[in-house]
């Protein structure tokens, strides 16, 4: 009876030890095989959490740079979220392109920003057309040899070389803002007139013939990290275009 007793006993430590070993196994490997089938986007995981936008702007790194205004960011950040949600850009897409033409232009006020590792890639001049103002940018526009920048969203789109060299085309997703921005040659290049050495002798850098031109040494650079459908917000605080935007007001 004794060695029956014993028996028994051992049965039963042998089955409990295996069903701990087996519920361990599959607490310790489902996340990993669920990170494996289903790799997760920082950006997209970051809003999915709950996370404001107010955060994800307070975790970007603008020590070494000019600081984008956090209310510029947010409208940038929900324009990028809205064209994401309508397919407009990828869902893995997470670099954020902005220029403020509320400021300056001798300002850097460009930022070309990496939403998943929080950095500042660019932060540089960037000009407005020569018929949207001076120093500052105040008139804009949707028509053709206007002359002026077109404000709104924008997706980048293929690169070529022409009479501005090395250039990125933009495709504007503003209904009567921004829409005819390939027709009229709306395009990202580098030009010789955008540089500090122009801007401290004339107190504002040159203009454009309404695209957002940046410096040669930058053009390649810039365009060749934000090319193939990203974001670009060039922002001005007009209450029309505010009111109006699709990706402001979705």
């Amino acid at each position: 009876m004794k060695k029956l007793f014993l028996a028994l006993s051992a049965t039963f430590v042998l089955t409990t030890s295996f069903y701990r070993d087996t519920d361990t196994e599959t607490i310790n490997t489902t996340p990993l095989l669920n990170n494996l089938n289903n790799p997760v986007n920082p950006t997209s995981a970051l809003i999915n959490e709950g996370s404001t936008t107010l955060e994800l702007y307070n975790s970007i790194d603008f020590t070494t740079v000019n600081k984008l205004d956090s209310d510029v960011f947010e409208k940038a950040f929900m324009g990028f979220t809205n064209l994401k949600k309508a397919g407009k850009v990828a869902e893995t897409a997470n670099l954020l392109t902005v220029c403020d033409f509320s400021l300056s232009s001798t300002k850097k006020r460009l930022w070309v920003i990496d939403l998943n590792s929080k950095k500042v890639l660019f932060n540089a001049l960037v000009a407005h057309g020569k018929n949207t103002g001076e120093e500052f940018a105040t008139d804009f526009s949707n028509t053709e040899s206007s002359l002026q920048s077109s404000m709104g969203f924008y997706i980048t789109e293929s690169t070529y070389n022409g009479e501005n060299g090395y250039s990125l085309k933009l495709l504007g997703m503003d209904r009567g803002f921004n829409d005819n921005a390939l027709k009229r040659a709306i395009v990202m290049h580098g030009a010789d007139y955008v540089s500090e050495d122009f801007s401290k002798s004339h107190q504002r850098i040159g203009r454009s013939w309404g695209c957002p031109a940046v410096s040669r040494e930058l053009a390649e650079p810039i365009i060749n990290t934000i090319k193939g459908q990203n974001v670009l917000f060039v922002y001005y605080p007009d209450k029309n275009y505010l009111g109006s935007s699709e990706w402001l007001n979705s």
